[in-house]
């Protein structure tokens, strides 16, 4: 007989502090950590990077699929991912949870340990936050960066004839998502969609490589490289074949997902518009996506996928020199994808 999990509403806030507080990761910076009104934070730099995301239950995570720790860790990494856009090195997190009584203890230490997981290896802290009951789970984070002295890499600073260069890898977190909403998890495509793994270390290197403009691919590459078009005022031209390698691992999960929905796998053309779909379009990979300019070494694991143009007409992307007409051109939170 399995033995009954504690619930939350079967542990006093403070005990369940208790629980929490020593999974969280302390850094050099943190003079006063979790357990006081506030948290003291020193800022050698005289400034801070600030940005906030939130995950709600059954619109950005279902728990019939993501453990407390899979939450825990996109939750971090995907604020990490904005502080490092901005050539900053994250320094401390801020989380708030709402939950439902009948959540699993375990559950919530899940998360607390896949939140150090991920603010670990890059020297952040998690130095405090709030609980809160609620009918689904909400986890709000709020994340601090020190700039060391840098200036902030913004969307606006693309300049024609700068390269466009992407760290990290698109389509995979989208091609995993699809193949757990048609019941075929795929390892390692599933994984990129539970904890994305972006080259966070590259944002502040590409940043003192002299990076023009950077921000992180979020909510799809053709959309993001529209932010940064617009903000700069300029085109970004991508070119096809700089993406081969994004789509030769997904082809396989084209068919997959066909298969599962009680459709013909279809023949190859069909099979590389999905790939496209989620290579372009598809978010939450987290790849950090800049400008540089020309003759600039790039800083590992940059790659070259296009240039920095002058608009014709307004400012936007092009793919191989061609306005993308695709069914989706990324994910926006009010309205459809297009």
């Amino acid at each position: 007989m399995s033995e009954t999990p504690l619930l939350v509403r079967d542990v006093p806030e403070e005990a369940l502090l208790a629980r929490i507080f020593p999974l969280l990761p302390a850094a050099p910076t943190t003079l006063v950590g979790p357990g006081d009104d506030c948290a003291v934070v020193a800022a050698p730099d005289g400034r801070y990077v600030v940005s906030t995301d939130v995950l709600v239950e059954d619109r950005h995570f279902r728990r019939a699929w993501s453990t407390g720790y899979d939450v825990g860790w996109r939750a971090a990494v995907q604020n990490l991912a904005d502080v490092v856009s901005m050539g900053a090195r994250p320094a401390a997190l801020v989380v708030s949870l709402v939950m439902p009584g009948d959540l699993p203890v375990e559950w919530v230490t899940g998360l607390a340990r896949g939140l150090a997981a991920a603010c670990t290896p890059v020297g952040a802290a998690v130095v405090g936050g709030d609980l809160s009951g609620g009918e689904q789970v909400v986890v709000a984070v709020t994340v601090h960066g020190d700039l060391e002295g840098r200036a902030p890499v913004l969307r606006s600073g693309a300049r024609r004839g700068d390269v466009v260069a992407l760290a990290g890898t698109v389509g995979r977190s989208a091609a995993g998502l699809a193949l757990l909403e048609a019941g075929q998890p795929d390892a390692a495509l599933t994984q990129a969609y539970l904890r994305p793994d972006p080259p966070l270390a590259a944002g502040p290197l590409a940043a003192d490589a002299g990076a023009t403009a950077m921000m992180d691919v979020s909510d799809g590459l053709l959309r993001d490289a529209g932010r940064i078009a617009r903000a700069s005022g300029v085109q970004l031209d991508l070119a096809s074949a700089s993406l081969d390698g994004d789509r030769t691992s997904l082809a396989d999960a084209a068919r997959t997902v066909a298969a599962a929905g009680g459709a013909e796998p279809g023949d190859a053309e069909d099979r590389r518009t999905v790939v496209d779909d989620w290579v372009l379009a598809g978010g939450e990979d987290h790849a950090l996506l800049a400008t540089f300019p020309p003759g600039t070494a790039l800083p590992a694991p940059f790659r070259v996928v296009g240039a920095v143009t002058a608009p014709d007409g307004s400012p936007g992307v092009r793919v191989d020199g061609v306005a993308p007409h695709r069914r989706t051109t990324g994910w926006d939170h009010f309205g459809p994808e297009a």
